[in-house]
């Protein structure tokens, strides 16, 4: 799950871990924080894999800092991820948001659109959190339950809304 936003920031500049853990922490927000844990072993993975390159610098301070660039090979490794997302990076918001984040380093709209259309298919998908004794999606308005009711009809005004940002950017790619 780390790799995409490693090779995603690192397309963008050179960064050392910190860096790069802030900046990841803040597009995922506080639903899944990065852990020192998670985070070096991936970065020393695709250190291995050739896929980004690291030095030492100078830090502000006394301290050595490990910078991280991303390689030819990362790049075209990234472009690829791009553009042939797992399923769930399409079918999960906080995967796809990622995703998305990185996007226009894809250099083509027509492989852009097609990311885009996978996850507009996604979407007009009927489904729901709940589902009645037929196993048919409970809708927004079915439900007795104050809250869960409250968790349909939020879910249906975000799929409302990014529905429409789906259209109207597959238009301007496709114009």
């Amino acid at each position: 799950m780390l790799e995409l936003p490693i090779l995603g920031f690192l397309c963008e500049r050179p960064l050392h871990g910190y860096e790069l853990k802030e900046r990841i922490t803040a597009l995922s927000g506080h639903v899944r924080p990065v852990s020192d844990g998670a985070l070096y072993p991936a970065i020393t993975r695709l250190v291995a894999a050739g896929l980004l390159d690291e030095h030492t610098a100078p830090g502000t301070r006394a301290a050595r800092r490990r910078v991280l660039t991303l390689t030819g090979a990362g790049r075209a490794h990234l472009l690829d991820r791009l553009r042939r997302p797992k399923d769930t990076e399409i079918s999960d918001h906080t995967r796809f948001n990622t995703l998305l984040a990185f996007l226009r380093h894809l250099p083509d709209p027509a492989e852009q659109a097609a990311v885009l259309r996978r996850r507009l298919e996604f979407l007009e998908t009927p489904t729901s959190f709940f589902y009645d004794a037929e196993g048919r999606p409970v809708r927004a308005e079915e439900p007795d339950d104050l809250f869960r009711r409250g968790m349909l009809e939020v879910a249906r005004a975000t799929g409302r809304a990014e529905r429409a940002w789906l259209r109207e950017a597959l238009t301007a790619l496709d114009g």
